[in-house]
């Protein structure tokens, strides 16, 4: 069930929902002024780290004819992409490292391997979905337009593809990405603009097209006989990568106790109470030091929800104050391990492929939401720590 007021949700009064803002609003000043050569040290690593990987990747694929050799270069380049993407690519755009004035490592600057533009991921990603988190009708990331996630959202016949819509997406996820800024609601609706659809259209094709000279074509041809061999184990680090980076984001949003909010929640709403929602709306998994690398940090999914601009190997060390803070104050902190995390979720998009009526513990009918999507212009303003979203505007 969607919810219209967090207050109410957590039966908090104004006085404690403002206080819980500022110890939260304390805990960021505090990670702020403390960054410095450890956090710089700790991501210029990980890039050393991630390029390595992929140039022994590509070295040992000049050997893909034979299967060792085409297994241990997949591997290797799986997990070069899966560290691009998750940990270094996605905080980079959050303008997690800005402060370090590193040109090579801002977000202003970087261009992820993946087919999704990064001007157009920082719109739909950093201010769409991190400022309007769960907000059905408003935060696009609640089915990517393709699923139905919520019990509020309403039941069609076409939903009875979700499973096999949930498996494609998951297989080419960065596809399904790629597309995300279009807005495939205003779309079918008639209310995107068309001189904007074509200009991301236009961007789009480049990039996908740049993606697949690199990985299919030129690459496979620098190995000469193993262009083939090469050619599939390129593709398949693409798979790997978008299966893993599906199932990590899913799990950040979709587990038990994940709560989706209507549009009602958005008036008015307080620096305190947007913080409140972020961590009703978000959910974490449990694991060692390098499943949260490979995640990105993401199984800090609450604390990256309240503080996405902060380094995120700093996020464990606020969790530990996050948690007090949920305890104190009888909040729900969502976490458990990730098979747990991800059968929640796969649990939750196999039932709802059917109507309400056909599973157990229906909830009140959907909200009525709005005709139409409002434009950015209409949205109430962003809040600065969501991180630059446009390549022509001026940093805050």
């Amino acid at each position: 069930m969607a919810y219209a007021d967090v207050r109410e949700y957590t039966h908090l009064s104004d006085e404690e929902v403002e206080a819980i803002g500022r110890e939260l609003d304390e805990i960021r000043r505090q990670v702020e002024e403390s960054r410095g050569q450890a956090d710089r040290d700790y991501v210029l690593r990980v890039i050393t780290l991630q390029r390595r990987l992929a140039a022994a990747g590509r070295i040992t694929l000049f050997a893909s004819m034979f299967p060792p050799a085409w297994l241990l270069g997949t591997a290797l380049l799986s997990s070069a992409k899966i560290l691009e993407n998750m940990e270094i690519g996605h905080n980079t755009m959050h303008g997690q490292w800005d402060w370090m004035n590193d040109p090579e490592v801002h977000s202003s600057n970087w261009e992820w391997d993946t087919t999704q533009p990064a001007e157009q991921w920082k719109h739909s990603h950093n201010y769409i979905h991190h400022q309007f988190t769960n907000v059905l009708g408003h935060d696009n990331d609640v089915g990517y337009g393709i699923l139905r996630m919520s019990r509020d959202q309403k039941w069609t016949p076409y939903n009875l593809g979700q499973p096999v819509y949930n498996a494609l997406l998951a297989m080419f996820f960065e596809y399904g990405v790629a597309l995300h800024d279009l807005d495939i609601e205003a779309i079918r609706k008639g209310e995107k603009d068309p001189k904007v659809l074509r200009k991301q259209l236009k961007q789009i094709g480049g990039k996908i097209g740049r993606q697949g000279l690199k990985d299919y074509l030129v690459f496979p041809a620098l190995t000469g006989p193993a262009f083939f061999h090469t050619l599939t184990a390129n593709f398949t680090s693409n798979i790997v990568r978008n299966l893993w980076a599906y199932m990590i984001i899913f799990c950040g949003h979709f587990p038990d106790g994940a709560v989706h909010f209507t549009e009602e929640e958005l008036e008015d709403e307080t620096r305190a109470e947007w913080y409140l929602r972020q961590m009703l709306g978000s959910a974490n998994f449990e694991g060692g030091k390098w499943l949260h690398i490979m995640s990105g940090q993401l199984g800090y999914q609450i604390e990256h929800h309240l503080f996405p601009d902060l380094p995120s190997n700093r996020y464990a060390e606020i969790s530990v104050k996050v948690k007090d803070i949920c305890k104190r104050y009888d909040i729900p902190y969502t976490t458990g391990p990730l098979y747990k995390q991800y059968g929640q979720t796969l649990r939750t998009i196999m039932k709802l492929s059917l109507p309400n009526r056909r599973t157990k513990d229906d909830k009140a009918p959907a909200p009525s939401p709005k005709s139409r999507r409002l434009r950015d212009d209409e949205r109430p303003g962003r809040r600065s720590e969501l991180g630059r979203w446009s390549s022509t505007e001026t940093a805050v």
